[in-house]
């Protein structure tokens, strides 16, 4: 296959994924062809706040995910208002970052397969050694391991083609999932496994960490941010991989000039004696303003 047609391919790959996203959302039964995705972002989303545990030095004592999707990180010790401003911002800050790291680094079904079996690895590593039962309940830990198989499955059993689809659906409904699940920020209460949690949520925290309130308006200042700023991350990416594909799809330059050979033919095609409205092959044309 040509660099064209793999370029070109990811170029719809986008499109159809995004387009497919929000199309499940706005459909009746469209959540339950989209729980797998969820319970997928709600693990990046977790993730995301044990890895900046582990790095600010508070340490993770276990990730809780619920079969309503939601999920809860537990901190090992208490931290100051940097570390714990951190760890807050991680959960939707690194959801859509993720998402937009996957879109962009699966341009071809190689890498596609590259970076299902490397999520394949964390998620199976995590599931025996992160995510912990609720009550008995095994469901996170199973459900981690689940996903890991099925990244495996699609990373070797699914053809070329639907192997890049899928993983830039995965790549999109990361990002979409960071931007709709900001809204539950702006709720007077958190639920957690289907009933409201007296735990603090991400926005609440982080407004407490830097404005030393809980306020309405500092607590909205965050959601806010993590909005914009997953907006501004998944069109970022959009850009970098359209672009990308876009660049490799079509070429930039002279439509109709074609390499100098040498002869006296370029002489007289260039000739203004021969083609005296030809244009000079030299300088593009000017393609910006229509």
């Amino acid at each position: 296959m040509s660099r064209d047609s793999d370029s070109a391919g990811e170029l719809r790959t986008v499109a159809v994924a995004l387009l497919a996203t929000l199309l499940l959302w706005n459909l009746p039964y469209g959540g339950f062809v989209l729980y797998p995705f969820k319970l997928l972002a709600t693990w990046l989303h977790e993730m995301s706040h044990a890895l900046m545990m582990t790095l600010t030095g508070i340490g993770l004592s276990g990730v809780e995910i619920y079969r309503d999707s939601s999920g809860v990180a537990y901190t090992a010790s208490s931290g100051g208002p940097l570390a714990t401003a951190i760890v807050s911002a991680a959960g939707y800050m690194g959801c859509s970052l993720w998402g937009a790291v996957i879109l962009v680094a699966t341009p071809t079904a190689k890498a596609a397969r590259r970076v299902f079996l490397i999520m394949a690895a964390l998620m199976g590593w995590t599931a025996v050694m992160v995510v912990i039962p609720v009550d008995g309940d095994y469901f996170g830990p199973w459900v981690v391991a689940g996903l890991a198989v099925a990244a495996i499955l699609v990373a070797f059993l699914v053809p070329a083609r639907w192997r890049v689809a899928i993983a830039h659906f995965v790549a999109a409904q990361a990002c979409v999932n960071a931007l709709l699940d900001i809204r539950v920020l702006l709720r007077p209460s958190q639920v957690v496994n289907g009933v409201d949690s007296p735990l603090a949520s991400d926005a609440h925290a982080m407004a407490y960490a830097s404005f030393g309130t809980t306020d309405r308006w500092a607590v909205w200042t965050w959601a806010i941010i993590w909005l914009v700023w997953s907006l501004l991350v998944l069109y970022i990416a959009l850009r970098v991989s359209g672009s990308r594909a876009l660049a490799s799809v079509v070429r930039f330059g002279p439509a109709t000039g074609s390499p100098r050979d040498g002869s006296d033919r370029d002489g007289r095609r260039r000739s203004p004696a021969t083609a005296p409205d030809e244009t000079v092959p030299s300088a593009p044309a000017d393609t910006e303003g229509s």
